[in-house]
Protein backbone atom coordinates (compact mmCIF):
# COMPACT_ATOMS: atom_id res chain seq x y z
CA UNK A 1 0.00 0.00 0.00
CA UNK A 2 1.35 3.43 -1.09
CA UNK A 3 -0.36 6.57 0.28
CA UNK A 4 -0.02 10.12 0.00
CA UNK A 5 -0.01 13.01 2.60
CA UNK A 6 -2.18 16.31 2.55
CA UNK A 7 -0.28 18.44 5.15
CA UNK A 8 -1.96 22.24 6.51
CA UNK A 9 -0.21 23.95 9.47
CA UNK A 10 -0.69 27.50 11.10
CA UNK A 11 2.28 29.74 9.94
CA UNK A 12 5.01 28.48 12.43
CA UNK A 13 4.18 25.21 13.15
CA UNK A 14 7.27 23.33 14.90
CA UNK A 15 8.15 20.00 12.91
CA UNK A 16 7.95 17.88 16.47
CA UNK A 17 4.09 19.30 16.03
CA UNK A 18 3.65 17.94 12.42
CA UNK A 19 5.55 14.88 12.98
CA UNK A 20 3.28 13.88 15.78
CA UNK A 21 0.13 14.82 13.52
CA UNK A 22 1.33 12.18 10.66
CA UNK A 23 2.34 9.95 13.25
CA UNK A 24 -1.18 9.59 14.66
CA UNK A 25 -2.90 9.50 11.22
CA UNK A 26 -0.37 6.74 10.13
CA UNK A 27 -1.35 4.90 13.51
CA UNK A 28 -4.86 5.70 12.78
CA UNK A 29 -5.47 4.16 9.16
CA UNK A 30 -2.59 1.43 10.26
CA UNK A 31 0.34 2.24 7.92
CA UNK A 32 3.95 3.48 8.39
CA UNK A 33 6.16 6.05 7.28
CA UNK A 34 7.69 3.80 4.51
CA UNK A 35 4.24 3.72 2.83
CA UNK A 36 4.26 7.52 2.05
CA UNK A 37 4.95 8.20 -1.29
CA UNK A 38 3.61 11.92 -1.56
CA UNK A 39 3.29 14.47 0.04
CA UNK A 40 1.86 18.22 -0.64
CA UNK A 41 0.59 21.04 1.02
CA UNK A 42 -0.45 24.70 -0.75
CA UNK A 43 2.07 27.14 -2.25
CA UNK A 44 1.43 29.36 0.77
CA UNK A 45 3.54 27.21 2.64
CA UNK A 46 6.64 26.36 0.45
CA UNK A 47 8.67 28.03 2.64
CA UNK A 48 7.07 26.50 6.30
CA UNK A 49 10.46 25.65 8.11
CA UNK A 50 8.84 23.04 10.31
CA UNK A 51 7.04 21.15 6.89
CA UNK A 52 10.41 21.37 5.15
CA UNK A 53 12.14 20.42 8.07
CA UNK A 54 10.08 17.15 8.29
CA UNK A 55 9.91 16.43 4.46
CA UNK A 56 13.97 16.81 4.57
CA UNK A 57 14.54 14.33 7.57
CA UNK A 58 11.72 11.83 5.48
CA UNK A 59 13.70 12.36 2.48
CA UNK A 60 10.30 13.40 1.01
CA UNK A 61 10.05 15.63 -1.83
CA UNK A 62 7.13 17.84 -1.11
CA UNK A 63 4.72 19.06 -3.90
CA UNK A 64 2.92 22.82 -3.64
CA UNK A 65 -0.51 23.34 -4.70
CA UNK A 66 -1.90 26.64 -5.23
CA UNK A 67 -5.33 27.22 -3.85
CA UNK A 68 -6.73 27.68 -7.00
CA UNK A 69 -5.95 24.26 -8.27
CA UNK A 70 -6.91 22.76 -4.09
CA UNK A 71 -10.27 25.34 -4.52
CA UNK A 72 -11.57 22.86 -7.14
CA UNK A 73 -11.30 19.36 -5.53
CA UNK A 74 -14.54 17.98 -4.01
CA UNK A 75 -13.28 17.24 -0.23
CA UNK A 76 -15.67 16.00 2.86
CA UNK A 77 -14.87 18.61 5.50
CA UNK A 78 -14.49 21.88 3.56
CA UNK A 79 -14.10 25.56 6.04
CA UNK A 80 -14.74 28.18 5.41
CA UNK A 81 -12.05 29.20 8.09
CA UNK A 82 -9.72 28.01 5.96
CA UNK A 83 -11.17 29.55 3.42
CA UNK A 84 -10.74 32.46 4.69
CA UNK A 85 -6.95 32.63 4.91
CA UNK A 86 -6.22 30.50 2.29
CA UNK A 87 -8.23 31.01 -0.61
CA UNK A 88 -9.47 27.34 -0.84
CA UNK A 89 -12.26 25.62 1.38
CA UNK A 90 -9.56 22.78 1.82
CA UNK A 91 -5.35 22.11 2.39
CA UNK A 92 -5.03 19.05 3.84
CA UNK A 93 -7.92 16.79 2.49
CA UNK A 94 -7.30 18.08 -1.51
CA UNK A 95 -3.67 17.91 -1.01
CA UNK A 96 -4.02 14.51 -0.37
CA UNK A 97 -6.18 13.72 -3.12
CA UNK A 98 -3.80 15.78 -5.46
CA UNK A 99 -0.86 14.02 -4.99
CA UNK A 100 -2.40 11.07 -5.06
CA UNK A 101 -4.18 11.20 -8.06
CA UNK A 102 -7.69 9.78 -7.28
CA UNK A 103 -11.08 11.11 -5.53
CA UNK A 104 -12.36 11.43 -2.29
CA UNK A 105 -13.32 7.92 -1.99
CA UNK A 106 -9.56 6.96 -1.26
CA UNK A 107 -8.97 8.77 1.54
CA UNK A 108 -7.67 7.04 4.25
CA UNK A 109 -7.67 9.85 6.81
CA UNK A 110 -10.09 12.84 5.91
CA UNK A 111 -9.13 15.23 8.31
CA UNK A 112 -6.80 14.67 11.13
CA UNK A 113 -6.08 17.77 13.51
CA UNK A 114 -3.75 18.16 16.33
CA UNK A 115 -2.55 21.44 18.74
CA UNK A 116 0.68 21.22 20.28
CA UNK A 117 2.55 22.03 22.83
CA UNK A 118 3.17 25.57 21.99
CA UNK A 119 -0.69 26.49 20.63
CA UNK A 120 -0.62 25.70 16.83
CA UNK A 121 -2.25 23.62 14.39
CA UNK A 122 -1.39 20.64 12.58
CA UNK A 123 -3.92 18.70 9.49
CA UNK A 124 -2.97 15.52 7.91
CA UNK A 125 -4.54 14.23 5.41
CA UNK A 126 -4.42 10.56 4.05
CA UNK A 127 -5.44 8.99 0.34
CA UNK A 128 -4.66 5.33 -0.94
CA UNK A 129 -2.71 5.93 -4.37
CA UNK A 130 -4.28 4.32 -7.04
Amino acid sequence: MKIALGLGCDRGTPAATLEQAVAEALAACGACWAQVAAAASIDLKADEAGLLELAARQGWTLRFYPAAELAQVPVPHPSETVRKYTGTPSVSEAAALLAAGTDMSRLLIEKHKLRGPDGRNATVSIALLP
